[in-house]
């Protein structure tokens, strides 16, 4: 494993775990001369806050950098941004990162996944099974800043993403309980919009455990929309 560490963590004595992997807004110092995306840009497709939700549990892993420099919900060979069409047509790069550069940024990646295989096997060797909440947030205003919300009909305030499980009756009582409870919680005088796989499914890091930990851990790969906060002006 490397030094340079792209992530903070926490170990806690419990068997639930959280991830918020695009959190992170810091970009490698080698790589920003060559950025054509304004900071304010990439601020636009992190998850904010979702490190702070990550921190209700025990136990979490968060990194700190930018999906921009490397994405660790994309499988390796897509996890480094190179044309507008892996990034949601944005033009990235004024200059092309070289492929030691790439490398750099694919050795975080091997590295992430490295820590995570350490803290998963020690939470699951201690407890058997255990809950993974792999937190994101997602936009609903790509019109623009004046331009109309995304139908609520297919975006729901909370999606929970179960797509990646293996077996998902296995991990039901988990699913029901957690969207039944996010539902039941007063917020602000109303109940929140949660369903499940409606706008996501999981993608990467849920898969990843499924493959890994098909027996003993359960992903919830939970989006809150930016509802909570101005997506564009990240307040």
């Amino acid at each position: 494993m490397h030094d340079n560490k792209i992530w903070i963590e926490h170990s806690g004595d419990s068997p639930l775990m959280a991830t918020a992997i695009h959190a992170g807004h810091k970009v490698r110092r080698e790589l920003l001369p060559l950025l054509a995306l304004s900071d304010s840009d990439r601020a636009h497709e992190d998850d904010p806050y979702t490190d702070y939700l990550a921190k209700v549990v025990p136990t979490w892993l968060v990194p700190d950098h930018s999906r921009f420099e490397v994405d660790l919900n994309r499988p390796r060979d897509e996890a480094v941004y190179t044309s507008p069409e892996m990034a949601w047509g944005l033009h990235l790069w004024k200059e092309p990162p070289g492929e030691e550069m790439i490398n750099r940024s694919l050795d975080e990646y091997d590295d992430f996944y490295a820590e995570l295989r350490l803290l998963l096997d020690k939470l699951v060797a201690h407890f058997g099974h255990i809950v993974v909440f792999d937190l994101h947030a997602y936009n609903y205003r790509r019109a623009g800043p004046e331009g109309p919300p995304a139908d609520p009909t297919g975006n729901p305030e909370v999606n929970v993403g179960t797509g990646t499980m293996i077996d998902r009756e296995r991990c039901l009582p988990i699913i029901m309980r957690f969207i039944s409870d996010l539902h039941a919680y007063d917020f602000l005088g109303r109940h929140l919009d949660v369903r499940e796989n409606v706008k996501f499914k999981g993608r990467q890091l849920a898969g990843w455990i499924h493959q890994n930990y098909p027996d003993s851990i359960c992903v919830l790969s939970v989006e809150f929309k930016k509802f909570y906060m101005d997506e564009w002006t990240n307040g």
